[in-house]
């Protein structure tokens, strides 16, 4: 089963949502119907990145790291640094 991190943008304020998942367009279906607390009122979310692991625990690692850099500049760094690696879609 494939799992993976996911960075989504809130096209209301630009804030940032990073979570892990195995059923990509579906979670990001969930944030935008408002069925997320922590992300309903800021709906809609854009896909900005997504990175597939072979396990959860890989994924979950790579969200804790992101939700550890806690500055926005921080997460698109990263981005950037990863862009050739994984992209969303």
């Amino acid at each position: 089963m494939e799992f993976f991190t996911y960075i989504l943008q809130s096209e209301v304020d630009g804030s940032l949502y990073i979570g892990q998942t195995n059923s990509l367009q579906d979670r990001i279906n969930r944030h935008n119907r408002g069925y997320n607390k922590s992300t309903k009122s800021k709906k809609p979310w854009k896909l900005i990145f997504a990175k597939k692991f072979e396990s959860r625990p890989a994924a979950c690692k790579t969200e804790k790291y992101l939700k550890s850099l806690k500055k926005q500049k921080a997460v698109f760094n990263w981005i950037q640094d990863h862009r050739d690696v994984a992209q969303p879609g």
